[in-house]
């Protein structure tokens, strides 16, 4: 399954070829933390924001396939609303846990305005963060101080990092156990570029954890 779409990848990006070894490496902790009841926290600015509630999209629903909810569950919705279980097992759909840190405007806004804007990240990360989970920076410098804070924060608490970002890495680098770089210095360039490699990762673990 993780050869396929990383095939297709080689296939459709020749020029992201050199990237598939830290996809394989930024799948295999993904995995490892779904496997144990982990979860993804996603974090970035301006275009990359958007990147990281594109991933939550296809992570939190069906991608390509439709994950259909466990047999245990629904019988836990007829058990307690008999009347609507039909209903709703037929609506939910498996999950693999993610959470987009750009998202919570509120908690942002207030953070920035009554602590420091450049800890917003970080501040969720040790919110939600626990040993186990995954946070997923998104910069296509390596250099924004709000995702750097936000992985020196998960380090610190014992949370798998993995980067998104172009070449040279930048300040990120040291602090992500993958770091995916692609081979592009602007940004549009490295932000189109990261669309396919994140799309690959979604359908590895799709496919790991839902298909029969």
């Amino acid at each position: 399954m993780m050869e396929i779409a990383l095939d297709r990848l080689a296939d459709k990006h020749s020029e992201l070829i050199a990237c598939i070894p830290e996809v394989q490496k930024a799948y295999s902790i993904l995995k490892e933390s779904y496997k144990n009841g982990g979860k993804t926290l996603l974090c970035g600015n301006g275009g990359s924001a958007s990147d990281c509630e594109h991933i939550v999209g296809e992570l939190m629903k069906g991608f390509f396939l439709k994950r259909p909810i466990e047999t245990a569950f629904k019988k836990k919705l007829q058990l307690y609303f008999p009347d609507d279980s039909e209903y709703l097992s037929q609506h939910l759909q498996g999950a693999l846990p993610a959470v987009s840190l750009v998202s919570h405007s509120a908690l942002i806004t207030a953070f920035a305005n009554d602590v420091s804007a450049d800890m917003v990240f970080a501040q969720q990360v040790f919110g939600y963060g626990n040993e186990g989970d995954v946070v997923i920076g998104l910069s296509t410098s390596g250099n924004s101080t709000n995702v750097i804070h936000a992985l020196k924060v998960a380090r610190a608490k014992g949370l798998k990092t993995i980067g998104f970002t172009g070449e040279g890495g930048g300040l990120m680098a040291p602090l992500c156990d993958a770091l995916i770089t692609v081979p592009y210095k602007n940004t549009p360039e490295i932000q189109e570029h990261h669309i396919p490699i994140y799309h690959a990762l979604c359908i590895m673990l799709e496919k790991e954890f839902f298909e029969k």
